[in-house]
């Protein structure tokens, strides 16, 4: 049969057989992998040459098909009368030695049979023009059925939950919206909130398996009353028909929100994310898919920026917001193309002797009708139409400029973001810049977010090898933040740790944990050959504590605003770099101002006072002559209305003391009347 098959597909001049060596190969693979086969007969109809795998299905049967007539082994679909060919049957094309393409045929075997082909075939001659008989080919069409059926739930269906994918979705809400007569459709937009950290830090396989259980959950809770699908990544969709009733769609949002904010156990680690739902109804909010989904987006954007985990409804001033962002980024291409934008420097001091050892640049926006725009905003705007990269480096080259006339000694620190840290020309930007500035690489610094660097593993290693190749310190930021903070100092060179502010924040506190969590980090830190730096610090009593910790630095508003870069420098050349702390000396409740007489004991004596400020935390009082040595004495004080409280004196100087209260109070609203002195 081989040689058959070589004969027939051989010419006369392939003497070598290299030619036909590789067409028999090529005829086997379309044989082995897919659905089609080939057949050939001699000139008298008798078959030569039959696929293995048609040889199966008549040797199942008890039938050796090679050397059989081909009209005894096919017969045509419907019998030989069958109406798409009620003439020209197989015989009368092999008789006629005529082409034929495209029959309908099914084996001609005794009992049940499943099989369905199609055959063509055409007549060939040896090279002196004398017939030799038919070749053809076959294909199976339930294996092409199948092939097609699969191409559509591929086409329709999400590969990953098997949930419907964002075709079938906008076919289906398509189809929903176009019928006459219904009473209303609501779409549902859902996001999920942190997956990407369970993504970056437990990986993508992880991650696949956390979505195909929130697929399952949605099912579960949507049930019959709609269609779920999954958009792409941790995007779903809803399609409910027939759902007019809002309080019942808020009903099911939140149903949704708390099934699949429940903790999920993959693969030894337990899990929680949470979602954000918009949710826009039609007609009221759109009778178009586009128009519906652009309006649920807008409601998840509303949900987002409440907190995440709740839902939204859409509703007509969504709009003007969109459209406000909008303008709000067309401006700030406008800025940065103007330079408009412009840099301050947050400044970063050493707690052993209070002397600035570095700047932080930071950018801000002073826009030309709305005033300077918050921080926060500027990163939320330039985010979302994909300038970070672009302010990033306009930020990297000015402020280099700027620290290269700063002393020796003092550090440039400068924030990376995660578009900049992916860039692939990121070294030879940062190169340019410290030699256009004549900056030493060596006294920038380069402060990384874990999310940034979680993104691709790999590929930080290498960048940071190359940064740290040209000199350039890298320092971890916001520690403490993320869930993966340690993968991060395991895997790569930080110089520095910047603390984050949540930890900070209540490091007074004798009966909070933050001192023992901000210890260990120093403790690690030290161990790690890695200097500390505390964020975000505003009040003097933290300062002390850190101090004691052992952090190495510290940068907050305790020491003012950040300065430009003037006042930066002035602040280095003329000063010596020692900055005194300015602000409030500890944390405290909101205060109701007034002026009103109050009697104080100490040491079983009364004397007379006035209380200036009042909070549930505590007072501060004149009229006194308490020294320092009073500091730590506690006192009882009557706070009004002959309501005695014990308080602690925490600091005593020229006539004035703060007190602070051993347990919170009731500031009643008649007390908090302000008097004229």
């Amino acid at each position: 049969m081989k040689a058959t098959l070589r004969s027939w597909v051989q010419r006369p001049d392939d003497s070598a057989g290299l030619p036909a060596e590789r067409a028999v190969r090529l005829l086997r693979e379309a044989e082995d992998h897919g659905p089609n086969w080939f057949w050939q007969t001699d000139r008298n109809g008798r078959v030569t040459y039959l696929s293995d795998k048609i040889v199966g299905v008549f040797a199942a049967a008890d039938i050796d098909p090679v050397g059989s007539a081909l009209t005894d082994l096919l017969r045509i679909a419907g019998g030989e009368t069958a109406p798409d060919n009620p003439e020209r049957t197989l015989a009368f094309h092999l008789s006629a030695r005529t082409a034929f393409t495209g029959y309908a045929v099914t084996p001609a075997i005794t009992g049940e049979c499943n099989w369905s082909w199609s055959v063509s075939g055409s007549p060939f001659t040896d090279p002196f023009g004398r017939f030799e008989g038919f070749v053809g080919t076959g294909t199976d069409m339930a294996a092409v059925r199948e092939s097609d059926a699969e191409i559509t739930r591929l086409a329709l269906f999400d590969s990953l939950t098997g949930l419907a994918n964002r075709q079938r979705m906008h076919i289906s809400l398509e189809q929903t919206l176009a019928q006459p007569g219904y009473d209303g459709t609501a779409l549902f937009l859902l996001d999920l909130d942190r997956f990407k950290a369970v993504n970056d830090t437990l990986g993508h396989p992880v991650g696949d398996a956390l979505l195909k259980q929130v697929a399952e959950r949605l099912l579960r809770v949507v049930d019959d009353a709609g269609l779920v699908g999954r958009l792409g990544g941790d995007e779903f969709q809803v399609v409910l028909p027939r759902m007019g009733n809002r309080t019942q769609m808020a009903t099911l949002a939140q149903a949704i929100i708390a099934s699949l904010s429940q903790p999920y156990f993959l693969n030894g680690h337990t899990v929680s994310i949470g979602c954000s739902v918009g949710i826009a109804v039609s007609p009221d909010d759109g009778a178009t898919p586009d128009m519906l989904v652009s309006h649920a987006d807008l409601a998840l954007y509303a949900a987002k920026d409440a907190g995440r985990g709740v839902h939204r409804f859409f509703h007509d001033t969504l709009l003007e917001g969109a459209r406000s962002r909008q303008q709000m980024a067309d401006d700030l291409r406008v800025a940065l193309s103007r330079d408009q934008l412009r840099i301050v420097y947050q400044p970063v001091v050493a707690l052993e002797d209070g002397r600035i050892t570095g700047f932080e640049a930071l950018v801000r926006w002073d826009h030309p009708t709305r005033g300077t725009v918050p921080p926060q905003d500027v990163l939320g705007v330039a985010e979302e139409c994909k300038l970070t990269g672009q302010i990033g480096e306009w930020v990297l080259r000015t402020a280099c400029h700027d620290a290269a006339s700063w002393p020796e000694a003092t550090r440039l620190s400068v924030h990376l973001s995660g578009a900049q840290l992916a860039d692939p020309a990121l070294t030879a930007i940062l190169a340019n810049a410290v030699a256009r500035s004549g900056l030493p690489a060596e006294r920038l610094e380069l402060s990384i977010a874990e999310a940034s660097v979680l993104r691709d593993m790999r590929a930080a290693v290498a960048t940071f090898a190359a940064l740290q190749g040209i000199g350039i310190r890298l320092a971890l930021d916001d520690f403490g933040a993320g869930q993966a903070s340690m993968t991060c100092l395991r895997r790569l060179p930080f110089d520095r740790i910047k603390i984050d502010r949540s930890f900070v924040r209540g490091v007074s506190d004798p009966e909070g944990r933050n001192a023992a969590v901000v210890r260990s980090i120093v403790t690690l830190a030290d161990q790690l050959g890695i200097v500390t730096t505390a964020k975000g610090i505003e009040y003097h009593d933290e300062l002390a504590v850190l101090r004691d910790l052992g952090c190495t630095d510290v940068q907050g508003l305790v020491y003012g605003a950040p300065l430009d870069g003037a006042t930066a420098a002035a602040r280095l050349l003329n000063e010596g770099g020692a900055l005194t702390p300015q602000g409030p000396k500890a944390e405290r409740a909101a205060r109701t101002r007034m002026l009103r007489s109050t009697t104080i004991e100490l040491g079983g004596r009364t004397r007379p006072a006035r209380i200036r400020d009042l909070s549930t935390t505590g007072a501060l009082i004149d009229l006194v002559d308490f020294g320092e040595a009073a500091i730590g004495s506690v006192v009882r004080i009557d706070t009004g209305g002959g309501h005695w409280a014990a308080a602690t004196i925490r600091w005593a100087e020229d006539g004035r003391a703060g007190l602070h209260f051993d347990r919170p109070i009731v500031v009643e609203r008649r007390i908090t009347i302000r008097r004229k002195e």
